[in-house]
């Protein structure tokens, strides 16, 4: 039972989606839980099937006790229920988040006393969320690999009325980006974070209660936690060692950083003109008071200097006459935009990585695609939605891997896995980097779906819609580059897919026809395979097949 407020000690099981024997992926439904707050839904974070499940619905159940197990089919977890009766083996059944706010709570009883001493009296040290009537929102575990989330949006902003079902954020992780609720009705008193920024799971992000509340004590009890754990040794009173005293002294301030000191500026402005080396007396603030913030620093742009005019020599009597080239003076400004890398793509970067390990091998063919050209112009008059080529692409690869089984198969480590259904990834670019939607059971769908399909998958994955589900469980990936004029490419494999292909743009080029030189229409396409698990020829017997495929479409239409 996870912990989905600050102040739930218990949930009642409002209702169960899913049922002992049930496939459950990562990101599924399983059960509705009723707090002391809302009704919320509870979603997996790992895949298997559903073993066993505890509570029945309407029964209430203690935070971090078991509710259910997922594993393997067939899989004893007696044990694993005995030891959550008191055993070491539940509290390694309870979920990460459990744990970690089962740590911040036991922190916060434990905390020393000394505080309120420094505070010369203030018993700051025993305010909690629950005394002052607030609710302490910090940032939720939404995947089961999150370690922090990014503040995408804001949909409230310090003092107003908010209700405990409203989505006050958005939040960038890993994997997507997913909404933060509320908990709780009131007034929002406190935000932490700025949108743009990132905290670690279980970080105050935003507090609720009623309006006018003094939640001071109850950050100052926090900052002061954090200020004891990073009191420097000095302070324990450890004398000073003569490695010490030998550090080179500070460089004094020149006149012209004293003269900076004394603008009013923001403390970001002051950092950027730092790094850029420009003087803050210089640029003319825009903010109030004439104070200089961000904008005004990175818009500045330096008076060119006038170039002191260097007498021209005047040749003598007897020298002779040399023509002076006057060279214009030009001052740039060297500048640059940093970005802090998202989410996803420190897990793009993260997963290319991985892949790399694997050994890659490219195989390369030229399709002729004119009767696939034909065949879109009269499938088009008749579909109820509109064929691209790259949909007949996914077609044709998906009637190819039926025939080649080996080609839609994954490396397992100790063993090979051959895939008996075809789920295609399609690769669709986006803001922040790329996501692979999956089409599943692509060779048993028609022309039309697979087309409307994938439009949906782009229009979602554009707007941040997409959910784990819709990325998980490709066994073969199509990567197309060719509405972008690319001619040919290679491709990363995307793991733990053998292969993804490389589609490149369609070309008229002269080609031999029964001994004519005739125009035609060819496509390059390139296979990545990993060599572990596809071979030279598994791989180029399955292009001569997709290859037949798209010369003579009809193929796959039958």
């Amino acid at each position: 039972m996870p912990k989905m407020s600050d102040t739930m000690t218990e949930g009642v099981i409002a209702k169960w989606h899913k049922k002992v024997g049930d496939k459950v992926g990562s990101g599924d439904l399983v059960a509705e839980v009723e707090t002391d707050k809302a009704t919320m839904d509870f979603e997996s974070y790992q895949e298997g099937t559903l073993l066993y499940i505890g509570p029945k619905e309407g029964e209430a159940v203690p935070v971090d006790a078991i509710i259910a197990v997922l594993g393997e089919e067939g899989e004893d977890y007696q044990a694993l229920l005995e030891g959550g009766k008191g055993g070491e083996a539940g509290n390694q059944a309870k979920s990460d988040q459990g744990k970690d706010e089962k740590t911040e709570e036991t922190a916060q009883e434990s905390a020393p006393k000394a505080t309120a001493a420094e505070d010369d009296g203030d018993d700051d040290e025993n305010v909690t969320a629950e005394s002052l009537g607030a609710t302490v929102i910090t940032m939720p575990l939404l995947s089961d690999t999150m370690t922090e989330g990014v503040i995408a949006e804001w949909h409230f902003k310090v003092g107003d009325t908010i209700k405990s079902d409203d989505a006050i954020a958005d939040v960038e992780t890993d994997k997507a980006t997913m909404e933060v609720t509320a908990y709780a009705d009131g007034t929002l008193l406190y935000i932490g974070v700025e949108k743009g920024q990132a905290a670690k799971v279980n970080d105050i992000i935003a507090i609720v209660g009623k309006e006018g509340t003094d939640i001071k004590p109850l950050l100052k009890q926090r900052t002061g936690k954090t200020e004891k754990a990073e009191k420097p040794t000095a302070d324990r009173g450890e004398a000073p060692t003569a490695a010490k005293t030998s550090q080179p002294a500070a460089p004094e301030e020149t006149p012209a950083s004293q003269e900076d000191s004394r603008v009013k500026a923001s403390p970001l402005a002051r950092k950027i003109a730092k790094d850029k080396g420009i003087s803050l007396g210089e640029v003319k603030g825009s903010g109030d008071g004439g104070r200089i913030i961000k904008k005004d620093v990175e818009s500045y742009t330096p008076a060119a200097k006038a170039a002191a005019p260097t007498a021209a020599a005047q040749p003598g009597a007897g020298e002779s006459r040399t023509t002076t080239v006057n060279i214009p003076q030009f001052v740039g400004e060297e500048r640059y935009t940093e970005k802090v890398v998202t989410q996803m793509r420190k897990t793009i970067s993260r997963r290319l990585s991985e892949t790399f390990v694997i050994p890659h091998f490219y195989l390369t063919i030229k399709i002729n695609m004119d009767s696939a050209m034909q065949a879109r112009t009269k499938i088009n008059e008749v579909a109820p939605v509109k064929v691209s080529f790259n949909d007949l692409v996914i077609k044709a690869a998906a009637a190819a891997l039926k025939q080649h089984p080996a080609v839609n198969a994954s490396w397992q480590g100790d063993k090979i896995r051959y895939n008996e259904h075809v789920n295609i990834g399609v690769a669709v670019a986006v803001e922040d980097g790329l996501l692979v939607p999956v089409v599943r059971f692509a060779d048993g769908k028609s022309l039309s779906h697979i087309s409307a399909e994938v439009k949906e998958f782009a229009q979602r994955a554009k707007a941040k819609k997409l959910q784990p589900a819709d990325w998980e469980g490709s066994t073969f990936t199509v990567s197309n580059l060719g509405m972008f004029g690319i001619d040919e490419f290679t491709a990363i494999i995307n793991a733990p897919d053998s292969c993804i292909l490389a589609i490149g743009g369609i070309d008229q080029v002269p080609v031999v026809k029964n001994g004519q030189i005739v125009p035609g229409n060819i496509m390059k396409v390139t296979l990545t395979c990993d060599h572990r698990v596809v071979d030279g020829a598994t791989g180029a017997a399955f292009l001569q097949t997709l290859k037949s495929l798209l010369e003579e479409p009809v193929r796959i239409l039958a």
